[in-house]
C-alpha cells in the first residue's frame, strides 16, 4: 500500500490506517479475541502500518488487545492511543487532562501496548479546565524522554490547535470526516494545510451507513453506541439513504464499491489525510484496502460534488451532550 506523511514531523504511514475501537467497545459485544487477533494481523500483512486505540475502548481492553496482535510486528507498524478521561470501575467519569494524569495513562498504556514507546499519543478530547499549552508541554516532556514519538489532538478546534502547536508541534488531528461529515472544511482543513498537520478521519464510512449496508429496517445491538445518535434513527436513516443511492450509482460506474468511493474520495482531498476505518470482518478489511487503488479522477470528484449539492442530510451525529466536547 502507498505511503502517506502525517505532519511536518513526518511520522509516514499507510494511505489508510485501522480504527480498532469496534473490536472491543461501542458496537455491540467484543469481537471474539480469536477473531480480532487474525484481522489485527490481517491488516498487517495487508500493508497497514497505522493501528488506531485509546485506553477507554473497553476500557483497556483494545489496548491489550493491539499489545498482544502486533507484537510480532512492533518496529513495522505505528501504534497511536489517547488520554483525556477519568476510568472509574471500568467507565468513564468525566475528563482529566492534568499533566500528572497524563503521565499515568502513558505508563499504563505503554504496560498494555507491550511497547517502550508510543508513536502517536492523541488527547481524546478537549478539557476545559486544563489549558492546553500545559497538555502540550506534558506531551512535550514525555517526547523529550523517549516515551512517545508524536503528538496529536482529537476533535479540537482552530485555535485550540494553534495554541497546541505553539507549544509542541502536533502531528495530527484525529476528527470524524467523511462524505457523510464535511464541517471540517470549512475552518479545520485550512488549519491544518497552513500548520503543517496531518488529518486522520476516524468514522471515514459514517459508522458503516456508507457501505450501504444499513437502512430504516437495520436493528443495533443493545449497546451499539449509534443508538444514541441522531443520524441513526429509523426516520434519520430513511432521509439519509439517497446519500448511499448516489455512491451506489458512482460506484457501478467505477466496478468499485460504495465504501470504496467514500475512501477514495478523502484520500483524493488531500495528500496529508490518511482514513481509519474499523471493520471486525476480513472481507470489509480487505475491501477498505483496495480502496487505497481506486483513483477518482477531476471529473468523477466533481460529478460527487454536483451529486451531493442536491443532498440535505438529516440529524446531528452526536447527541447534544457530546457535541459539548467536540469542537473545543
Amino acid at each position: 500500500m502507498e505511503k502517506r506523511t502525517l505532519g511536518r514531523t513526518g511520522l509516514q504511514v499507510s494511505a489508510i490506517g485501522l480504527g480498532c475501537m469496534g473490536l472491543s467497545y461501542g458496537y455491540g459485544p467484543a469481537t471474539d479475541k480469536q477473531q480480532a487477533l487474525a484481522l489485527i494481523r490481517g491488516a498487517v500483512e495487508r500493508g497497514v502500518t497505522l493501528f488506531d486505540t485509546a485506553e477507554v475502548y473497553g476500557p483497556f481492553a483494545n489496548e491489550e488487545l493491539l499489545g498482544e496482535a502486533l507484537a510480532p510486528f512492533r518496529q513495522r507498524v505505528v501504534i497511536a492511543t489517547k488520554f483525556g478521561f477519568k476510568i472509574v470501575g471500568g467507565q468513564q467519569a468525566g475528563m482529566d487532562s492534568r499533566p500528572e494524569h497524563i503521565r499515568e495513562v502513558v505508563e499504563a498504556s505503554l504496560r498494555r501496548l507491550r511497547t517502550d514507546v508510543v508513536d502517536l499519543l492523541y488527547q481524546h478530547r478537549v478539557d476545559p479546565d486544563i489549558p492546553i499549552e500545559d497538555v502540550a508541554g506534558a506531551v512535550q516532556q514525555l517526547i523529550q524522554q523517549g516515551k512517545v514519538r508524536h503528538f496529536g489532538l482529537s476533535e479540537a478546534g482552530a485555535s485550540t490547535i494553534r495554541r497546541a502547536h505553539a507549544v509542541q508541534p502536533v502531528t495530527a488531528l484525529q476528527s470524524e470526516y467523511s462524505l457523510w461529515w464535511r464541517e471540517p472544511e470549512r475552518e479545520i482543513l485550512p488549519t491544518l494545510e497552513e500548520l503543517g498537520i496531518g488529518l486522520v478521519p476516524y468514522s471515514p464510512l459514517g459508522r458503516g451507513f456508507l457501505t450501504g449496508a444499513i437502512d430504516e429496517n437495520t436493528r443495533f445491538d443493545a449497546n451499539d453506541f449509534r443508538n444514541l445518535l441522531p443520524r441513526f434513527t429509523p426516520e434519520g436513516r430513511k432521509a439519509n439513504q439517497a446519500l448511499v443511492k448516489t455512491l451506489r450509482q458512482i460506484a457501478g460506474r467505477k466496478g468499485a464499491t460504495p465504501a470504496q468511493i467514500a475512501l477514495a474520495w478523502l484520500l483524493a482531498q488531500k495528500p496529508w489525510i490518511v482514513p481509519i476505518p474499523g471493520t471486525t470482518k476480513m472481507h470489509r478489511l480487505e475491501e477498505n484496502v483496495a480502496a487505497a487503488g481506486v483513483r477518482l479522477t477531476g471529473e468523477e470528484l466533481r460529478d460527487i460534488e454536483s451529486a451531493l449539492s442536491h443532498i440535505e442530510l438529516q440529524g446531528d451525529r452526536y447527541p447534544a451532550d457530546l457535541l459539548e466536547r467536540v469542537g473545543r
